[in-house]
């Protein structure tokens, strides 16, 4: 029983919600612009979009216990890891061994879709394992790639990927789509790093709020949240999104709320959590919102 509490643990379960919420959008594209969808192929890509998410949240449980960076971070709801293998270091090696079976299952539905549908799916899945491999490794001692990281996963790659396993080609409509989920992705990941900044500063990551300070990567997160929105407008406007996903805008009041919260933060963590909070109903809710749009347009 603590082997398997230990594992739930690093796996983040709560976590898991944005896949469904970023996959749900390239589900949309694909049944907006073909009318139909291959339920067996939906099933299989949740599958395989879940087994990344557990995979990189494993591998970043695993990395940060071995760097001791989760004996210095301030758990929040939010951020600061699970502390699982904090509590049993003895389950490091499980725990890894779950990393790489869940990439494993991710590799193997990829390499289905690849025999389905061709080669030009490689090139997107490639950089999608390796970003899953070496994100806690590599990605987040950068402080531009450790920003779009988190975007380009869950949003360009994850519903790029959609589309192309349901429709067999790629479309500027599922990119335009993918849009708002990358930058409210990379927005959810930048605000969560507000209250880890001493701890991971003491291991050598490097991301905005360590690089610029927090009034600046406030106004960095106000600007994802603006160039959400306007993706939605734009892909209206230029009909590569039905009128119908402009109900993406309805979190726009949220969004600001959160914003005007980063912005007023003076290193009390216990008043960042509200914002930290809505910050992720923000993500979560809008590419749901424009799924909806997809679906009814």
């Amino acid at each position: 029983m603590t082997t398997l509490k230990t594992l739930l643990g690093t796996i983040r379960l709560p976590f898991l919600l944005l896949t469904p919420s970023c996959v749900s959008v390239g589900i949309g594209t694909a049944y907006w612009q073909s009318g139909t969808l291959n339920g067996f192929y939906v099933l299989l890509i949740i599958i395989g979009a879940l087994s990344a998410h557990i995979s990189v949240n494993v591998f970043n449980e695993y990395y940060d216990s071995k760097s001791g960076l989760d004996s210095k971070t301030k758990r929040t709801p939010f951020s600061g890891g699970s502390g699982a293998l904090q509590a049993n270091p003895s389950l490091a090696k499980a725990a890894l061994g779950l990393a790489w079976s869940t990439f494993g299952i991710t590799a193997l539905i990829g390499i289905y879709f690849v025999t389905v549908f061709g080669w030009q799916l490689l090139p997107l899945g490639i950089l999608g394992l390796l970003l899953l491999v070496t994100y806690t490794t590599w990605w987040v001692y950068n402080t531009w790639l450790c920003l779009v990281a988190p975007g380009l996963g869950f949003g360009i790659l994850m519903i790029m990927g959609t589309h192309f396993a349901l429709t067999g080609e790629y479309s500027m409509t599922a990119f335009v789509a993918s849009l708002p989920a990358t930058f409210l992705v990379s927005g959810l990941l930048l605000l969560n790093q507000f209250p880890d900044v001493e701890a991971d500063k003491s291991i050598g990551r490097k991301h905005f709020p360590i690089t610029i300070g927090y009034e600046k990567s406030a106004l960095v997160l106000g600007c994802f949240y603006l160039l959400t929105y306007l993706a939605v407008i734009f892909g209206v406007a230029a009909q590569q999104l039905p009128i119908y996903g402009l109900l993406a805008l309805i979190t726009v009041p949220l969004a600001l709320k959160a914003f005007r919260a980063a912005k007023d933060f003076d290193g009390d963590v216990s008043q960042l959590i509200p914002a930290m909070g809505i910050n992720v109903a923000v993500t979560l809710l809008t590419p749901v919102l424009l799924t909806v749009g997809l679906f009814i347009g």
